[in-house]
């Protein structure tokens, strides 16, 4: 039948997610960090998702297209609440920055998630980023880290002492599959730091990519006491 879709402009796509939360239906989701229109029958031919979305990708089309299912939306959105069991603030998403009127120094982080575990592999605003790995204290050390350190930047963060994992794996692969420019490393003068610098360095050796590193190393009184 013809009937009303929407269709999604994945070259003005940022890849915020704002409208698969918008999307009550389920119908879009993120692949390889762009929003895309899953299934017909699940869009309503409403349009929830389009003042939602900041670059306008969204838009209607007249075409061939299934019959809206209300019922297998029902089904779907049941078997999602029975099967979920992660925290949906973890879906990536783009973050504008500003300050409101009380804010003295505007935020400055332009991505979300942050944390290295929860980060995805893939993301529109990784490519042709200047990549920031931080360590989790180096934020909290250092008092203008916002304007000195994460602006500009896709920021990371993480504690190799805290998270029992091997982070060279996940950076290693986010570090492939993005074209990323630089990197920059701020870690805190204390021992467990060196295994993050070790996973990174790892992790951009085995991209087998010319990848400039800049380590950054600040003191517990939040003083840089290197940069290399």
């Amino acid at each position: 039948m013809i009937r009303r879709v929407i269709q999604i402009d994945k070259d003005k796509c940022n890849g915020c997610s704002r409208c698969v939360h918008a999307c009550h239906e389920g119908a879009i989701e993120l692949v390889d960090g762009k929003a895309q229109l899953m299934r017909d029958d699940y869009c309503d031919g409403l349009g929830d998702c389009l003042p939602n979305c900041p670059t306008g990708a969204i838009s209607f089309i007249e075409r061939e297209a299934a019959a809206y299912d209300e019922a297998a939306v029902k089904a779907a959105q049941a078997a999602k609440k029975q099967a979920f069991s992660g925290c949906p603030g973890s879906a990536p998403r783009r973050i504008e920055t500003h300050g409101g009127e009380n804010v003295h120094a505007p935020a400055q982080l332009s991505n979300w998630p942050v944390q290295i575990r929860l980060a995805p592999v893939k993301a529109a605003y990784f490519d042709g980023a200047d990549l920031l790995v931080a360590a989790d204290c180096s934020a909290y050390a250092y008092g203008n880290f916002h304007n000195d350190f994460i602006k500009g930047r896709v920021t990371l963060v993480g504690c190799p002492k805290l998270d029992p994992v091997d982070y060279a794996e996940k950076l290693g692969e986010i570090l492939a599959a993005n074209d990323i420019k630089s990197v920059t490393l701020t870690r805190m003068q204390v021992p467990c730091c060196g295994g993050l610098q070790m996973a990174l360095t790892r992790a951009i050796a085995a991209t087998g990519k010319k990848i400039p590193l800049h380590v950054v190393t600040i003191s517990n009184s939040g003083e840089i006491l290197e940069a290399l």
